[in-house]
């Protein structure tokens, strides 16, 4: 304990401040600045004033994170400084730093609004640390453990006399394995970071500063790379959090806080025509071999309601000269707006009676959009499958023909993670399979023993799971569900549609981009127009040319997929001259490294 003459204990103060370099006294302790531990910038008097009033039987910190020369020195000049000891203190380490921090998270001290709840849990604030994002929060009460106990008597000055009762021995916390190939997470962000900084030296110019690259493996729901760019260094929060760090992270528009993999709701733009194209061929909207035609715009009319006589209004093709007469594979593989258009929403006496919201829905829901993936991360989000129900809730006005044509696209309401869109794909590579996405292979004890092995999970099954609902209408009235009334997607149309996406790699909007490809692949390129705070602000929303997000998924190889990988770029433009080579490159590592390691086992 610190002396009781005021005088020696101002002196052994200032000569400690002459070791720490933290002045004597320094500011004041208020509602307004409290004192939280290895931030607060008060002086030792200040700080130890704290700690004798609100924890005046436990020690406090003066400060933090102090070289092994200075401790050593204090820790000499102890004997003649009664209540100074140098307190040594575990820390995570995280060897791949910046690399999976988006993924790891990081911990931080137990804060004050949450004191009583960690308390109740057994931790001590101002000593333990907890959680604040990515796996670190996640998965708290796995990786802390629990703390011991020892009841102690102590006298009025609160010093030791002995231990009361039984001591608890603590319990340490348990260990995860994750699933993430750190060379595949290091070739991704490299690849990602590499493109983007091309684009933005080639167009003389910073459009994009932000993006996303996900690898799985579609038949485990294994997590391979998962890329959230910028990152942040998560090593500097091991301590304690950095104010001005943490304050530098959290004013950056490009949000490196958030895993934007799980935690981004994005318009996915032409990526989801794979929903629409699964939906329109199971309920027969369009046959395989029907040809379409495909002029570089359509006129119809919106119309609110099935009286409305509608308004002019006029839907254009991404491709200005049109495509002419596409069929099915034709149509996904050039991704032609027009003809997803006319699958959706309908058009004349070519498509009587397109696929309509409500059944585009529930497509959309059995490819695993609209609702958490459930990979287990805090910052995951559902992303949004409109309705007419949600737009007059939300809205106050009601869906209209437009409204289906635009969704049909996966433009306007729709919004996706880009894990979603990884999903959607995922299950199609898999014959129909949805697997629950994972980060975590294992989970060891504190001696590194499997205690929880990992096992693929499958949600379900589109091609024998009952999961796409019937409605009593299925125009723009509402989505009335036919009480019972479900069915499956037939297994051919996931093999068409694996066909097209073929195609598109072959003879479409990929072949550019995949011809150095090392193995057979199948994907869907995407661009979408988005207009957000961040686009508003710089005034690129233009009416008629908005700006857009860059997205690409493809899996390989074609016919016994081992791997599927999407790769989003923010503002990166055209989807497949931005993101469908980091896609392919990536690609290209996973299976190179393959070959490395299949050598490596070799005798």
């Amino acid at each position: 304990d610190l002396p009781d003459d005021p005088g020696e204990v101002q002196e052994i103060f200032r000569k400690l401040s002459e070791l720490i370099h933290l002045p004597v006294n320094l500011g004041e302790l208020s509602d307004e600045t409290p004192y939280v531990p290895c931030i607060s910038e008060h002086g030792i008097a200040q700080i130890v004033e704290y700690g004798e009033s609100a924890t005046p039987f436990q020690p406090v910190k003066v400060i933090c994170d102090i070289d092994q020369t200075t401790a050593m020195i204090i820790q000499q000049k102890a004997v003649d400084w009664p209540g100074v000891a140098i307190e040594i203190q575990p820390i995570r380490d995280y060897p791949t730093g910046s690399l999976t921090a988006s993924i790891l998270g990081f911990l931080g001290p137990i804060p004050a609004a949450q004191e009583e709840e960690f308390r109740a849990e057994g931790l001590e604030p101002n000593r333990d640390k907890v959680g604040y994002a990515g796996l670190e929060l996640e998965q708290q009460d796995q990786l802390a453990g629990k703390n011991g106990i020892r009841d102690i008597e102590v006298d009025v000055a609160g010093k030791e006399l002995r231990t009361v009762g039984d001591p608890i021995a603590p319990e340490p916390g348990e260990n995860l394995r994750l699933t993430i190939d750190t060379r595949l997470q290091q070739a991704a962000t490299a690849i990602l970071e590499r493109e983007i900084n091309f684009w933005n030296t080639y167009l003389q110019e910073i459009r994009s500063t932000s993006g996303v690259v996900i690898a799985i493996n579609p038949k485990t729901g294994e997590i391979l790379a998962m890329v959230s760019y910028p990152s942040y260094e998560n090593n500097r929060m091991s301590r304690f959090i950095p104010a001005y760090y943490y304050n530098q992270l959290i004013q950056d528009p490009a949000n490196p806080l958030l895993n934007h993999a799980v935690g981004d709701t994005l318009p996915a733009g032409s990526v989801f025509k794979l929903v629409t194209a699964v939906g329109a061929l199971n309920e027969e909207v369009v046959t395989p071999e029907q040809f379409i035609d495909t002029p570089p715009k359509i006129v119809i009319a919106e119309k609110f309601n099935p009286n409305d006589p509608g308004n002019p209004r006029e839907f254009v093709d991404w491709n200005e000269a049109g495509f002419g007469r596409l069929d099915f594979l034709g149509g996904i593989s050039n991704s032609s707006n027009v003809y997803f258009y006319k699958l959706g929403g309908g058009y004349q006496d070519e498509i009587p009676e397109g696929l309509g919201i409500c059944r585009l829905g529930t497509y959309a829901r059995a490819l695993g959009f609209g609702d958490y993936p459930g990979v287990g991360m805090p910052e995951e989000e559902k992303g949004l499958i409109p309705d007419p129900q949600w737009k007059r809730i939300t809205h106050g006005e009601s869906w209209s023909t437009g409204d289906t044509y635009i969704a049909s696209v996966g433009q306007g309401y729709v919004l996706a993670t880009p894990l979603q869109v990884l999903m959607s794909a995922a299950t199609i590579a898999n014959d129909g399979k949805l697997m629950q996405p994972s980060l975590v292979r294992d989970v060891l004890d504190s001696e590194g023993n499997v205690i929880q092995p990992f096992e693929p999970i499958m949600k379900w099954d589109i091609t024998k799971d009952n999961l796409i609902q019937e409605f009593y209408d299925t125009t723009i009235r509402g989505c009335e569900p036919i009480e019972g009334q479900t069915k499956n997607v037939q297994p051919w149309v996931i093999d068409k549609v694996q066909e097209g996406m073929r195609r598109a790699v072959t003879h479409g909007t990929l072949a550019k981009e995949f011809v150095f490809a090392n193995i057979p692949a199948a994907g869907k390129t995407g661009t979408a127009e988005y207009c957000d705070q961040y686009a508003k602000a710089r005034n690129r929303c233009i009416p008629g040319n908005w700006p857009s997000h860059a997205w690409t998924v493809a899996f390989a190889p074609y016919e016994d997929p081992e791997i599927a990988v999407v790769a989003f770029v923010y503002n990166g433009g055209e989807g497949a001259s931005v993101a469908g080579p980091i896609v392919r490159q990536l690609l290209n590592a996973y299976f190179e490294l393959k070959t490395i390691d299949n050598a490596a086992q070799a005798p």
